[in-house]
């Protein structure tokens, strides 16, 4: 059983993401397919277009086998602790031969390279980076120059697009996952193909495939009905449509403006609530900014800074409203992974799980409810199941619909995809 990894938000699934999976079949020559997805809430600091339980339908539809769910811990953090999370999650299956993903630079080796270096932190490097630093260098251009200097001395290598492949999303994430590799000593075999279409971040719709940038923009702007038919496949617009319909919306950061003002508001020392890279000055330049603005993003406009990216700041903010903790995310994001939370499958999918029960020590889920009973589940693991319940809890507070939308982690099955 030839099973290969994918690392996915599916925010939502589109035909960037149909394509990486015929990628990723064609260059490993796998049979099989497993993703470890983020669940309500995703790494770039927002909630999820469309619920995690929806977003697994759209997967499998797809031509995903296995959807399993990231930790929250691990999703609405920064791309080491998310690709940390991921990695652990597929390697610890012990079933996952190859690991798959899309980056800008094209070039396994190329990446390989970088991240042993950045892993190792050989002494020449790591003392060319602290000499950057102290001139005043922002750390990514103090570390792709430490990067240049280090090849070109130790490797007779000139590699003059470092800066480029630094400062591309998807080789950021790809350079992690590697990363992440070397640190478990996962058998894990990593491959990478050279990602097409729409840049990662591009808020306008642009052709065949288009970023999950403009395709949440179009259907937040609620003119999705006819317009991103060409850029999702079909199930995935049936998808969209059938949760518009239930919830007559569809999700983004500002659906908490009113709670997270707030939550602001309110708590202006936010230093003392233990809140993930809340430092000393930035919880009251958040606090005044929160006083002086009643649109969040406006506030996110007015704390930004080039120290404060505007997605570290919105991570920020989902830290505070789901009331993460800064102390328990730090303590445990090295940690081998508590379990295995299955959203969704198909019968080769059902073939995985039998795999990995045979494999694999790790407990898998396949019914939440059955969490608090499993032996198996230590109460680290029992805590951050219950912070999933939470954030879905949260994740659905902006929907007014006629039947509850809490407990849904308990209400709501893995969906089964039967061909």
């Amino acid at each position: 059983m030839n099973i290969v990894g994918l690392v996915t938000e599916y925010n939502p699934f589109h035909n960037g993401h149909k394509y990486h999976l015929e990628m990723s079949k064609k260059i490993t020559s796998c049979d099989y397919s497993i993703c470890v997805m983020s669940g309500n809430f995703v790494q770039r600091g927002e909630p999820a277009i469309v619920d995690k339980f929806h977003r697994a339908k759209m997967a499998v539809k797809n031509g995903i086998d296995l959807v399993i769910e990231l930790p929250i811990i691990y999703a609405c953090r920064s791309a080491e602790a998310f690709a940390q999370g991921a990695i652990a999650t597929l390697t610890s299956t012990n079933v996952v031969k190859s690991l798959s993903f899309g980056s800008e630079c094209g070039n396994i080796n190329t990446l390989k390279l970088l991240a042993d270096i950045i892993c190792e932190e050989p002494f020449e490097y790591k003392n060319m980076l602290k000499n950057n630093l102290k001139k005043g260098m922002s750390f990514p251009k103090a570390r792709s120059k430490a990067l240049k200097k280090y090849l070109l001395d130790n490797n007779n290598f000139d590699l003059t697009n470092v800066d480029d492949i630094l400062s591309s999303s998807n080789n950021i994430l790809g350079l992690e996952y590697l990363k992440a590799l070397k640190k478990l000593d996962s058998n894990i075999v990593p491959y990478t193909y050279e990602r097409i279409g729409s840049e990662y971040n591009e808020r306008n719709l642009n052709g065949f495939f288009s970023s999950a940038t403009a395709i949440r923009k179009l259907l937040n702007s609620k003119k999705y009905i006819d317009e991103i038919k060409l850029v999702v496949p079909t199930c995935t617009y049936e998808i969209l449509k059938e949760f518009h319909e239930k919830y007559n919306s569809f999700n983004n950061l500002a659906n908490y403006n009113d709670i997270l003002l707030y939550l602001l508001r309110t708590n202006r020392d936010l230093y003392d609530f233990h809140i993930l890279n809340i430092e000393k000055g930035l919880n009251d330049r958040i606090y005044q900014a929160s006083l002086k603005n009643n649109d969040i993003y406006k506030i996110i406009d007015c704390i930004k800074t080039k120290r404060y990216t505007y997605t570290r700041i919105k991570r920020i903010l989902m830290h505070i409203l789901l009331n993460l903790d800064s102390d328990f995310l730090l303590k445990h994001t090295y940690d081998n992974p508590y379990y295995i939370r299955v959203l969704a499958m198909n019968t080769k999918g059902m073939k995985i799980l039998k795999k990995i029960k045979k494999e694999s020590d790790i407990p898998i889920i396949t019914k939440f409810s059955d969490s608090k009973y499993l032996n198996t589940i230590t109460e680290t693991g029992k805590k951050i199941l219950s912070l999933e319940k939470k954030a879905t809890d949260i994740y659905f507070l902006p929907f007014k619909t006629k039947q509850l939308t809490t407990n849904l982690d308990y209400k709501v099955s893995p969906y089964i995809h039967k061909e």
